[in-house]
């Protein structure tokens, strides 16, 4: 195997994880004014992805990095193309991060309603426009011979990117109101996780439709199993939510979040940026990858350095992996 596909299968594997863990940190987000009924209940809600919600968002900053040094025509091509609404995931993010800081700086209750209201937007914008954006990419966008993004802003907004971005958001809800329910107790648990099987039943009629399309626009057989071991894995998660069985239920959607992005990455490829214009304007793993040293160099970092930042995240899971509840925020 050609070490461009190989950075191509760690790219895909970096986003994989970031939609896994930052996820759910967006559908906790997103549930704040639904499920926390006071300021206690909120901030239960926020100490459940409080000690973990900043190193989820390296793999972001992973990916993008390992998308710049492999790829740096794709990377070039997206972040020109996709400019608008990256640069409103990076507003929406930053102003997520600084809301979870200043919360809790002032007693005012207007003070935490503002910054309350500043995580759920920094949760839904991120959470809806993934979505659009990965759409777009598989879809395919107007690209010239140079590779050069030819479109406008309308481009992006088509309706199966808009579907995928209502799948993503509905995803995220699901996810983050299971794990919700798995690292609580009390009252919010339950809610959580009655609000899980209804969200869920959603997500699964949007998943189903936007896997659906994305088969019918590309398709291969690896990605026809892997659109399928996603919804399976989504409705066996909503089942074990149902059932009261949170750590099986998180599991599941997990599991879906992964098998859906990994049919997107594989019915991308061999491409990783098509072109609606032009067979020549697509951007595919070879013309878009970096030299052969430069990816050489790159594949002996990844081997020495991802098992210690992996190692680490999972240390820090491990020390933070009890339930909390309202007893357990003082007044």
């Amino acid at each position: 195997m050609e070490l461009a596909t190989v950075w191509f299968l760690l790219i895909a594997v970096l986003f994989t994880g970031y939609f896994i863990l930052e996820g759910f940190d967006f559908g906790v987000g997103m549930l704040l004014p639904v499920l926390g009924r006071d300021d206690r209940e909120r901030r239960v809600l926020i100490n459940t992805i409080g000690p973990v919600w900043d190193g989820n968002e390296v793999w972001l900053l992973t990916a993008g990095g390992a998308m710049f040094a492999a790829f740096p025509e794709w990377y070039a091509t997206l972040f020109s193309g996709f400019y608008l609404p990256l640069l409103l995931i990076l507003i929406a993010l930053i102003l997520r991060g600084v809301a979870f800081e200043y919360r809790h700086k002032r007693p005012e209750v207007a003070w935490k309603r503002r910054w309350d209201a500043a995580i759920t937007f920094g949760s839904l914008v991120p959470a809806l426009l993934w979505g659009v954006a990965f759409a777009n990419i598989v879809r395919g966008v107007p690209l010239d011979a140079n590779h050069e993004y030819v479109g406008g802003l309308f481009n992006l907004l088509n309706p199966y990117a808009l579907l995928g971005g209502l799948t993503t958001t509905a995803l995220f809800v699901t996810h983050g109101a299971v794990f919700i329910a798995l690292k609580t107790v009390g009252d919010i648990r339950h809610r959580a996780r009655n609000l899980a099987t209804r969200a869920g039943i959603v997500t699964i009629v949007l998943a189903g439709a936007f896997l659906t399309w994305t088969l019918l626009i590309r398709n291969s057989p690896a990605a026809i199993v892997l659109a399928v071991a996603a919804a399976l894995a989504l409705a066996g998660g909503v089942v074990a939510a149902h059932a009261g069985r949170e750590g099986w239920a998180f599991t599941g959607t997990a599991l879906a979040t992964a098998f859906a992005v990994a049919t997107l990455f594989t019915a991308l490829f061999p491409n990783v940026m098509p072109s609606t214009l032009e067979a020549a304007g697509t951007l595919t793993v070879d013309n878009a990858a970096s030299t052969p040293y430069t990816l050489k160099i790159m594949t002996w970092v990844a081997v020495i350095f991802t098992p210690i930042v992996l190692a680490y995240q999972g240390w820090t899971y491990w020390v933070f992996r009890k339930r909390i509840g309202v007893t357990h925020i003082p007044d």
